[in-house]
């Protein structure tokens, strides 16, 4: 970042009312030549009007030395020097002050009426002394001479200070002016660089949300399913061979599938970061979180999960030994990709943690087409006291995920005991 504005203003410091310690030395050296300068035209000023010549030097050097306040007040020096131009004096005080006072901040209207004023003072005194020097016979030129004289030296004494302080002045304004404004964006910049990197923290922490999900919903109930059957072909191997088998085919089926959602996951991962290895510290969350949800929405075959596989899926708990019933009402018909597959989470997930919590109890699973939603209902009666369990561990973010897949399409979602001691997991989605 520059250093401007405030840092400027603070590098400053001079004595009084200087900003800087150069423009200090600066003044009292142009006061100090405006004085020797006065005071030497004070000589021949003393000599005219019969003044001891000790007066007329002390005089041109309390004149002169007014200088050395032109940037505190300019408007005096300006005085100053108009009032002494009648003696003849003040020459450089003339020019630096009304140099000094164009390029204060002042009103125009002073700045013309205190440059008119000089014009026709320096005027009038160059008129009388052309004359009287043409009266006396040290210049012998024409009557044309004396006002062209008194026009151009009055107008070469003031014109020039006025329209280079002017000049000046504008510039510096011109450059206070750029520099708050680049001081303004330099704060705007900051702000924001720090919104963005709120954002993109905020950004991660979804993201990461994000993934945690898809994978818990992709992995997690095959697995649980796969832990169900294992503890029931355990309990089945030798009483009923014929039954264990069935199971073993099972958890053999379920554990492929699981595999082959992860490896489809995955390869979706690797294929998004390959070639892209430079690239990935910039954006890495949003590419995995965009690439999991693509793999987690085809979890089941290419176009994803969907209302049709429901019945598939309570027939995989049936298998596992729930005692489970789905109900359906309505008119049957296809909704957004995005809606099926939230459903379908949310009934999966649901049948998930009777796996994990209630093992035994009876289940239903209610599904209700309505005009322009979908509700989805799954309860559990209490587990009997003599249930095995499947001892499945559980990261309790199974309902939150749920919560957040039905409220970011605008849904409502509802989860808690019931009165008779089960479990109640009720979702609506808007059908569009």
């Amino acid at each position: 970042m520059t250093a401007t504005g405030e840092d400027h203003v603070t590098a400053r410091g001079g004595p009084w009312w200087w900003a800087r310690r150069r423009s200090a030395v600066f003044d009292v050296s142009l006061a100090v030549v405006s004085a020797l300068e006065c005071a030497l035209e004070g000589i021949p000023f003393a000599r005219d009007a019969g003044i001891p010549v000790a007066a007329g030097v002390v005089f041109g050097l309390l004149a002169g030395s007014v200088l050395v306040v032109r940037r505190r007040w300019p408007i005096a020096v300006v005085l100053v020097s108009i009032a002494i131009t009648p003696a003849e004096m003040g020459f450089l005080m003339g020019v630096v002050g009304l140099y000094t006072l164009a390029a204060a901040e002042l009103p125009r209207r002073i700045i013309g009426s205190l440059a008119g004023m000089s014009l026709v003072g320096t005027l009038i005194v160059t008129f009388v002394k052309t004359r009287q020097d043409m009266s006396r016979g040290d210049l012998d030129i024409g009557d044309w001479f004396v006002p062209f004289a008194a026009i151009t030296m009055s107008l070469g004494f003031t014109a020039p200070p006025v329209l280079l302080g002017l000049y000046v002045g504008a510039r510096r304004r011109l450059m206070e002016s750029l520099r708050e404004r680049a001081d303004s964006l330099e704060r705007e910049l900051q702000l924001l660089a720090e919104r963005a990197e709120e954002r993109a923290e905020w950004a991660r922490n979804e993201e990461r949300t994000r993934i945690a999900r898809e994978m818990h919903d992709v992995v997690a109930h095959r697995v649980s399913l796969m832990v169900v059957h294992a503890a029931a072909l355990q309990a089945v191997a030798r009483k009923d061979p014929e039954k264990a088998v069935r199971n073993a085919a099972l958890v053999g089926d379920m554990g492929r599938q699981a595999l082959t959602e992860l490896r489809e996951m995955l390869g979706v991962l690797r294929s998004g970061g390959e070639g892209r290895r430079e690239s990935a510290a910039s954006v890495p969350l949003v590419a995995v979180g965009v690439a999991a949800a693509a793999a987690a929405s085809r979890a089941a075959d290419d176009e994803g999960p969907c209302l049709a596989e429901i019945e598939e899926l309570v027939g995989q708990s049936a298998a596992a030994g729930m005692v489970v019933a789905l109900s359906v009402e309505g008119d049957v018909r296809s909704y957004a990709p995005l809606v099926e597959q939230t459903a379908y989470r949310v009934v999966q997930e649901a049948l998930t943690n009777v796996h994990k919590h209630a093992a035994g109890a009876k289940t239903y699973v209610r599904l209700a087409h309505r005009v322009s939603e979908i509700a989805m209902q799954v309860e559990n009666e209490p587990p009997e006291e003599a249930a095995a369990s499947a001892r499945l561990p559980s990261g309790g973010n199974g309902l939150v995920g749920m919560k957040e897949r039905v409220s970011a399409l605008g849904g409502v979602f509802v989860s808690g005991p019931t009165d008779a001691g089960g479990f109640r997991v009720s979702a609506v989605i808007p059908a569009s």
